[in-house]
Order: C-alpha cells, then structure tokens, then sequence
C-alpha cells in the first residue's frame, strides 16, 4: 500500500479545485490552467471510464444505484438519502483519480478539477493547503446554474414526478454543499463562497490567489 508520505511527494505538482455543483468549476479551472500554463485533469470526464473500472466489490453504492429505476433513485428517496447513498459523494472511486493523476508527467503542473474531490480525501495528499480550493455556490447561484444549463432537469424530466424529483436533487446538492464547507473549514483548508453578485474574474483571481499563481 502506497504511503501518504509517498503520495504526497508523488502529487506534489498537483493543484486541486473542488466544491459544490453549480459552483463553475470546470470553467474556472479552464481558465486558470490556459492563463498558468497548467494540464487540466477533469474528473467529470473520467466517471465513465472509472464506473467501467469499479467492481461490485469495492463500489458497493454504484451497484446499488444502477440497479435501481430513475423514480427510485429520485423521487422516493429522501434528499439525505439521495446524500448519504451517492457513490461519488461517498469517495467510491477516488482513488482511481489518484491514480490517473499519477501517471500524468509531472511537467506541466496538473490542475484537477471536480465535485468528487472531497476535503477529507484531498487533505492528506497535499503537500501544501494552498494547493487545494472549495468552490461553495450558494442557493441562489447554484439554481441559477442549473437552469442555465438544464442539467437537473435532463434527470428530473425521465422520472414520474419530475417537480419533486428536482427539489430532491436540489436538496441533496445543497446539503452536499454544506458539508464540503464544514469538512474543508474544519481541516483548515481554502474555500470560496460564490454568491451571484461575483463576476468571473472575480472569481478567477480569488482562486489563482489561493493558489499563489
């Protein structure tokens, strides 16, 4: 087994954005990786290949999801439930994306991006606290968000109560959102609150800040 102190040594050139839905991660860590020269490595493109490489054995939430019908997973399920139950919020897979990020060469730096990139998991692997930020969107802007894109609607709408399956899902994220704040305040590590009155170059400064970029 690969030692913290081996890990963090191996993922020294790592820089790290996560944080709530909504929050506009990918498009900040796009920017900030084309202005610093850095390789992005976006964890959302991975969760299929990643779902392909899990085995029942250790990804016993996602066996369980994809057994269920969208009604199931949606609507009749409490948003905590929905919380609690959601392999990529629980850390089922995380360290597929250590390993990935492993492998990638150390030159350029590589900017990891992505709502899977959970606190408690991130902090022992950095080198530095200033090398990981939270993104935390609040209602306002994550709804925003959403509707803008269409996103949660795409997975409401094939469900039989689509109204409820939506404040569910909105639900689940808020609460989601939550806990990545306290967990991340709590190891002493960055956050940004991202409310819709802030611009994205305020936003983009904010996080190359913390990053000491």
């Amino acid at each position: 087994m690969r030692s913290e102190r081996r890990l963090r040594e191996g993922l020294r050139h790592v820089h790290w954005i996560g944080g709530g839905s909504g929050a506009g991660k990918s498009t900040i860590a796009r920017r900030i990786a084309a202005r610093h020269g850095l390789r992005l490595y976006d964890t959302d493109e991975a969760m299929a290949d990643h779902a392909r490489r899990s085995t029942p054995e250790d990804s016993p939430f996602l066996s369980a999801f994809a057994a269920m019908d969208m009604d199931e997973r949606w609507v009749s399920r409490s948003p905590k439930t929905m919380l609690e139950t959601f392999r990529w919020f629980q850390g089922e897979g995380f360290g597929l994306i250590v390993d990935d990020l492993l492998r990638l060469p150390r030159d350029p730096p590589v900017l990891a991006e992505g709502f899977r990139l959970l606190p408690r998991l991130v902090a022992p692997l950095l080198a530095e606290p200033r090398r990981a930020v939270w993104l935390l969107p609040t209602p306002d802007f994550r709804r925003a968000a959403f509707d803008s894109r269409g996103s949660l609607w795409s997975i409401a709408g094939r469900t039989g109560d689509p109204e409820r399956a939506l404040r569910n899902l909105l639900e689940r994220d808020r609460m989601f959102t939550e806990r990545l704040s306290e967990e991340a305040r709590r190891l002493g590590l960055g956050v940004v609150e991202i409310g819709t009155a802030m611009t994205e170059d305020d936003l983009g400064r904010r996080v190359a800040a913390a990053f000491g970029l």
